[in-house]
């Protein structure tokens, strides 16, 4: 994963053709320039919007204690993650427990209801029967009331009336106008609606945050990654077990063949594969030795590793993972403005209506009661419930789904844009190509077989540390070809390398070289590779040339594959590279991309974005890796910092992706697509509900003897709520 640490960037690359004798004259070692410390920009107005509280902050004024937490507590370890979890089991909980509470003492009430007696045909009363209800349904009344009484209470409090108060306002005028029938005047009491519509309400409360929990389920897993103990090596070579959370860093630990890394840190002894599934997506384990970074939670596959401890607690990866989530669930959307507008239009609208209702059915002669039924099932049915979680649940589903993906969202208003991205811009190195040396093309002369010019010449190469030479071995040993040994190697100054090989006289020299011996080159293709930029050396076997290979930064294979699909999802692409224009050119035309800007300093990266975004209208995404392309992914639409491994903290980036695979930025753009989508079905069902709903709680349809009593209302009003955050938990990643 962290190979990227030691790209050579786009300048240090910069005409690879033009130096390659310079370059390969001595063959020292070259060391690509190693990352700097993530730039941390002072302009935070992407990021302006994070708010503070949690996902269900939107929540506060739905349930009064919702408000505690909301704080965005800095944890140790995971602690604030398990005590926001925590809240909301309890919560889970409570519900549960109050609505079976208030079910219980529903029997009597609805069994000694008149109108559930008229109902089935039988008649049980005593002296006294309506006391009895009374007392039940006050029970009932004020314990099973108390959440959206709190609820009331909170949205008073922040100036925004919503369900809590329609909900409050709706039961309370139920139970006062019953008990006043009762103690005071003559008309007739409705116990079992006011009951059954506390039922069904609590029981739809519950329902919601079962549902609520659900979403967060990807962030529970994550936390519960993290093993409790850890086998410490002393100093002595004993080993103990201890709490991971003593660990410290500096500490060494074993991890055992099956077990859990506790901690984040390097391997200084063993190898062994490590499941990294829950950091990229992907079940492939990776292959571990010395000097290799393992991350806490991964699971260590056949091999005993022994780790030093380099991050723990809220330093370590999984911690940052976890508070980027829960940041990014918090964010504020424009689309859950949107819905809180509606929301709050909503309860205008049922309060007012439910008034209305009231005046007419009086008006109309209908009675006290029948009004006031009428009124109760008006304001219960436009409950914006379903409204409410319409965005915030699928805010919080897709986030999940991406963190488990190893696409991390520091940004939600910035990934919102990403459905409605014109073009996408790519720096070069280490983006669309592996930022090392490698073997493009190989031509042979003189009836040499590609792998014997291979073989001769990685004899010779395999002495350097050069990139040059580096590139030829890999590639010797990519394709399982024997390297023989090599006689009185010595250096040409200036010009390459030479040796015996199988007796014969090899030489691997630069273009220098020939030139410097009056040697020709006629052969096209050689002609051809130099055109476009690549880096070429020549190979000689007893001072006759046999063949040439070419290198250059080695284009991603991902690559090719993603920028095909971003082409069929109507997408441009375009690369941004501080490469030479030759090299730049053949990348572009090796992908099939659509632009291509060559040669620009690292500060005039953010110069074309402002152009393609104002002089050609585009929204634009910048992908880069966050270091020197900082000004860049700032000034673009959407920022996406690609092949951050296990450093999530890159302040530049809005969409952070922990793998070097392209592929990863379809994924975002694809989830970006498909979030919005379930938050635009979400709020048609929510508000088409409501405005089908409406009239018939009303009782637009009384002359055709269809009537909602309060309690069906609220059964439509769960299942219109059950439905949307079912609708959300079916959100997919692509």
């Amino acid at each position: 994963m962290d190979s990227k640490k030691h790209h050579p960037k786009d300048s240090e690359h910069e005409d690879h053709s033009k130096h390659a004798s310079e370059e390969h004259m001595s063959h020292a070692e070259h060391k690509g320039g190693e990352h700097a410390k993530h730039v941390k920009h002072e302009d935070h107005s992407k990021h302006a919007d994070h708010s503070k509280h949690e996902m269900h902050a939107m929540k506060e004024g739905e349930h009064g204690e919702h408000g505690k937490h909301g704080e965005h507590e800095s944890h140790e370890g995971h602690g604030g993650h398990e005590g926001h979890e925590g809240h909301h089991e309890m919560m889970v909980r409570d519900f549960k427990k109050r609505f079976i509470i208030s079910a219980i003492l529903s029997v009597p009430v609805l069994f000694f209801s008149p109108t559930v007696q008229g109902a089935f045909r039988y008649e049980v009363s005593f002296s006294g029967v309506e006391y009895m209800l009374l007392l039940f349904s006050s029970i009932i009344f004020f314990y099973g009331g108390v959440p959206f009484f709190k609820g009331l209470v909170e949205e008073f409090r922040k100036e925004l009336p919503g369900m809590m108060t329609l909900v409050a306002i709706a039961i309370t005028a139920a139970y006062v106008y019953s008990a006043a029938v009762v103690l005071f005047i003559p008309g007739k009491f409705f116990f079992w609606e006011l009951v059954t519509l506390l039922d069904v309400m609590l029981l739809g409360h519950w329902l919601e945050m079962k549902s609520i929990l659900g979403a967060s389920k990807a962030l529970e897993s994550l936390v519960k990654l993290m093993p409790s103990t850890a086998h410490l090596v002393k100093p002595d070579g004993s080993i103990v077990e201890v709490e991971v959370s003593s660990l410290k860093p500096g500490d060494r630990v074993l991890v055992r063949p099956g077990e859990k890394v506790p901690a984040d840190g390097e391997v200084i002894k063993g190898a062994s594969s490590v499941n990294e599934a829950f950091l990229t997506g992907e079940s492939v384990p990776v292959r571990k030795a010395e000097g290799d970074e393992v991350i806490a939670g991964s699971i260590n596959g056949e091999g005993a590793l022994t780790i030093e401890i380099k991050r723990t607690g809220k330093d370590t990866y999984l911690s940052q993972v976890i508070d980027l989530v829960k940041q990014a669930q918090a964010t504020r959307s424009k689309t859950q403005d949107l819905a809180n507008k509606a929301a709050f239009v909503l309860t205008l609208v049922a309060v007012i209506g439910g008034a209305f209702t009231f005046a007419i059915w009086m008006y109309l002669g209908k009675g006290l009661a029948f009004a006031l039924e009428r009124m109760v099932t008006v304001i219960v049915i436009a409950c914006p419930h379903a409204l409410g979680l319409a965005v915030p649940l699928v805010v919080s589903v897709s986030t999940s789904i991406s963190a488990n993906n190893g696409l991390l969202i520091r940004n939600r208003t910035a990934f919102e844009r990403g459905r409605n991205i014109d073009a996408i811009v790519f720096d070069k190195t280490g983006t669309l190509t592996k930022g090392e040396f490698g073997v493009t093309d190989i031509v042979t002369l003189d009836k040499m077989s590609e792998e014997e010019l291979l073989r001769i010449a990685g004899a010779l190469e395999i002495n350097s540390e050069h990139p040059i030479a580096q590139g030829i071995v890999r590639s010797v040993e990519e394709k399982g070809i024997d390297i023989p040994s090599v006689e009185e190697f010595k250096a040409i100054p200036g010009r390459g390398v030479q040796g015996k090989v199988d007796g014969k006289n090899i030489m691997v020299v630069s273009p220098g070289y020939l030139q410097d011996n009056g040697i020709s080159i006629e052969d096209e293709r050689i002609q051809t590779l130099q055109s476009q930029g690549k880096t070429t050396v020549f190979v000689l076997s007893n001072n006759k040339l046999v063949g040439a290979i070419a290198l250059a930064d080695i284009i991603r294979p991902e690559s090719r594959e993603a920028i095909m699909e971003l082409k069929k999802m109507g997408i441009q692409t375009i690369m941004l590279t501080g490469d030479n224009r030759l090299v730049a050119k053949w990348v572009a035309e090796e992908l099939g991309l659509d632009q291509f800007f060559a040669e620009v300093l690292p500060h005039e990266k953010s110069e074309v974005i402002t152009k393609l975004q104002e002089e050609q209208g585009l929204i634009v995404a910048m992908v880069g890796d966050g270091v020197n392309d900082a000004p860049a992914l700032v000034k673009a639409d959407l920022g996406i910092a690609i092949g951050a491994g296990t450093d999530v903290a890159i302040e530049s980036a809005d969409v952070i992706l922990v793998r070097d695979d392209p592929r990863d930025i379809v994924a975002i753009i694809k989830l970006a697509r498909s979030t919005f989508r379930k938050m635009q079905e979400n709020l048609a069902w929510a508000t088409g509900y409501n405005t089908f709903a409406l009239p018939l709680a009303a009782g637009i349809l009384y002359n055709w003897g269809i009537v909602l009593t309060p309690a069906v209302g609220a059964l439509l009003m769960s299942l219109s709520t059950v439905i949307v955050a079912f609708n959300a938990k079916r959100l997919k990643l692509g």
